[in-house]
Parts: structure tokens; C-alpha cells; sequence
């Protein structure tokens, strides 16, 4: 079985709590912890490094940094703004385009219903006006008898 482990807590130079524990003679083992912000130990634990950064606030380089970071996000919104007009511009286009084909395909429409009436009745009268044949290769009926009797 194994031995229990023993822990032991420090801090190290940045405030930072470290727990060490020896198990199996194995050495020590540094777990590093958060600290909390204020020093009563209320509140949200923030990482050291974070903490420096934020305690500067008034400094040349926090402005510099919020006023960059403002451009960026100014800069962002700008380019989304101008991308949803974008496209909706083309919306628009696409919109007046599709009504456009639309009634140009209902103008087809009616221009190949009318040829189709105009070729069925074309092909009604050249049908009328074709005499059937015989299987002998002459015509009968009418022409069959005008044919005969002006000889």
C-alpha cells in the first residue's frame, strides 16, 4: 500500500501559494495556487500576473492599449455594418433581377402559346388540303376524276 502524503503550503515571492507534497519518497511536488485580490480573502482569486495589470490602470500604456483596442472594435463593427449592406444591396439586385425573368419568361409564354396555335393550324390546313394515296401511288377521290375526264 502506499504511504499517505504530506502536504505543506507556502508562498513564493509573488504572493503566489504553493502546496507541496511528498508522497512515496518521491520528493516534493509544487502545485501552485491563485491568491486573492483583496487581502481578507473575499472576492474573485485573480493569477499574479493578471492583478499587475490591472492595478495600472492610469498608465500611458492601459490608455494606449484601451484607445487601440477601442479603434479595433469601432473598426469591427464598421466592417459588419458594411458587409450587411452589402448584402443587402444584392438582395435587392437579385430581387429586380428575378421579377425581371419573371415577366419575361410569362412574355415567352405567351409568345410560344401563339406559335403553337399558329403551327397547329397550319398543320390542320396543309392536312385538309392533302389528298391520301392509294397503294398504287395514285391520288383518289376529286383530282382522281378531273384528271380522268380531261383526257
Amino acid at each position: 500500500m502506499s504511504k499517505p502524503s504530506q502536504q505543506k503550503t507556502t508562498k513564493d515571492q509573488n504572493g503566489v501559494s504553493v502546496i507541496q507534497t511528498q508522497a512515496h519518497t518521491s520528493g516534493l511536488q509544487q502545485v501552485p495556487q491563485l491568491v486573492p485580490v483583496s487581502p481578507g480573502g473575499g472576492g474573485k482569486a485573480m493569477a499574479p500576473s493578471k492583478s499587475k495589470k490591472s492595478a495600472d490602470k492610469e498608465s500611458d500604456e492601459y490608455r494606449q492599449r484601451r484607445e487601440r483596442n477601442n479603434l479595433a472594435v469601432k473598426k469591427s463593427r464598421m466592417r459588419s455594418k458594411q458587409k450587411a449592406q452589402d448584402t443587402q444591396e444584392r438582395v435587392n439586385e437579385l430581387k429586380e433581377e428575378n421579377e425581371r425573368l419573371e415577366s419575361k419568361i410569362k412574355l415567352l409564354s405567351k409568345e410560344l402559346s401563339v406559335l403553337k396555335d399558329l403551327f397547329l393550324e397550319h398543320a390542320h390546313n396543309l392536312a385538309d388540303n392533302v389528298q391520301p394515296q392509294s397503294n398504287d401511288g395514285s391520288t383518289t377521290g376529286q383530282n382522281n376524276k378531273n384528271n380522268n375526264t380531261g383526257q
